[in-house]
């Protein structure tokens, strides 16, 4: 036996079959929670079968998948009809689709109900017309790779590889005209625009692989060769459009979710030197937990930081903050980081003051002060400035990581103070 070469080893694992039905089939794993969720979505139920169906015609075009296909039956090419069938379902599921994602899937009009059932009952009758074709043709030897061209001016194997051809191209026409037109829409989110370009690339390539194949049957009907665009040009173009279609569909979900992941870490992230910063009002800290979810470590550092705030309430000092908010606007900065720097100032004089301060006179000072928002913190009524600080705890956290200008605008709110002290004793 003689070594298989390089190229005859890859060729054998048919790499441009095998590489998009596993891309498709984590698209539809991806997807099948929400389909499953949200089954009387018409939308997502036409996601769930075209992926399904791309699934099916990849696997089952697979020369190797081809054989054993045509062995079970016992009948030779009886494959040909049943990935034409698949083939036709799918771009049944196209138009499908596109009547969905039109009308949304509320629209139960009579003109989207006349339009599925055209859908349903065309490309049904399609199907039923290609195993007739099949029964009518004489097609003995077994082609697992050139079937197309071989047959392609065999009578009924003729007209039902062109018929096949045409129903692809037509769907994939229409889907790709609807979705160059929905991309130029306005209010798209980043991910679904990638998602739906994603989708325009797959099927105008899919147009590709139909332009293919039809110039290699045209070609033979002629009486010329061109038997290379249909065997070794249009399968790797349809496999590069399959990616491409399985991403368009990932992008928008799959993208979504990890930017929504990736802004909850963020945010812990941006909350961390104010945490740091609270963590000194009782020596305390926010306990870990190996299972605990990133949302779930967001909102127990939020309510952290907004408890240890609450705290320091009593030791807030309203005047200091509006000094260092004018400190900051006079420093150049803009009002919403001015009023960040002023409570990153007064948190801190909070802060020291509560240090300085014994227990037992803040206890003292918290009964004075009349009723308590928050009995078991025993603090006294949250000031409205207070109040809002406690919603801008991540502001307050980014300015906190610039520790020279809140020092600036300290030692400038201090000046006006004592310029004030002057002005008042004179």
């Amino acid at each position: 036996m003689s070594a298989m070469s390089p190229a005859d080893f890859f060729g054998e694992l048919y790499i441009p079959f095998w590489i998009p039905t596993a891309v498709l089939t984590v698209a539809l794993v991806i997807k099948l929670p929400s389909i499953v969720k949200l089954w009387r979505d018409s939308s997502l139920r036409a996601v769930g079968g075209l992926l399904l169906l791309a699934c099916s015609v990849f696997l089952f075009a697979v020369p190797s998948v081809i054989a054993w296909t045509n062995r079970v039956v016992g009948v030779p090419n009886v494959s040909a009809p049943w990935v034409y069938s698949l083939i036709t379902a799918f771009c049944a599921t196209c138009l499908l689709l596109i009547v969905a994602w039109r009308n949304g899937p509320a629209d139960r009009s009579p003109t989207t109900r006349r339009a599925k059932r055209w859908v349903v009952t065309g490309y049904s009758a399609v199907i039923v017309v290609l195993w007739v074709l099949f029964t009518l043709a004489d097609v003995p030897r077994e082609r697992l790779r050139d079937l197309d061209t071989y047959y392609a001016t065999t009578p009924f194997m003729r007209e039902e590889i062109l018929l096949y051809l045409v129903a692809h191209t037509v769907a994939c026409l229409i889907t790709y005209r609807l979705i160059r037109n929905w991309v130029r829409a306005d209010g798209l989110d980043l991910w679904l625009r990638g998602g739906l370009k994603s989708l325009g690339i797959g099927y105008a390539l899919n147009l590709v692989y139909d332009a293919s194949k039809l110039a290699a049957l045209v070609a033979r009907w002629t009486g010329h060769d061109l038997d290379w665009l249909s065997t070794h040009v249009a399968p790797p173009v349809v496999a590069v459009a399959a990616i491409f279609i399985a991403v368009g569909f990932i992008l928008p979900h799959g993208g979504q979710y990890l930017h929504g992941r990736w802004r909850v870490r963020e945010s812990h992230r941006r909350l961390r030197p104010l945490y740091l910063l609270t963590r000194t009002v009782d020596d305390s800290r926010v306990p870990f937990t190996l299972r605990a979810t990133p949302e779930l470590r967001l909102t127990r550092r939020e309510t952290f930081i907004r408890d240890a705030l609450l705290q320091l309430a009593r030791h807030f000092d309203e005047d200091l903050r509006r000094r260092a908010y004018d400190a900051a606007l006079d420093l150049g900065h803009g009002p919403t980081p001015a009023k960040a720097l002023a409570a990153a100032v007064a948190i801190q004089d909070a802060l020291a003051e509560r240090k300085r301060t014994p227990e037992s006179d803040a206890t003292t000072a918290t009964l004075r002060a009349g009723p308590l928002v928050f009995p078991d913190l025993r603090i006294a009524p949250v000031r409205t400035a207070f109040a809002d600080l406690l919603q801008d705890i991540e502001a307050v956290s980014l300015a906190l990581r610039h520790p020279a200008e809140i020092e600036a605008v300290r030692a400038l709110a201090a000046v006006s103070t004592a310029d004030s002290g002057v002005s008042a004793h004179e």
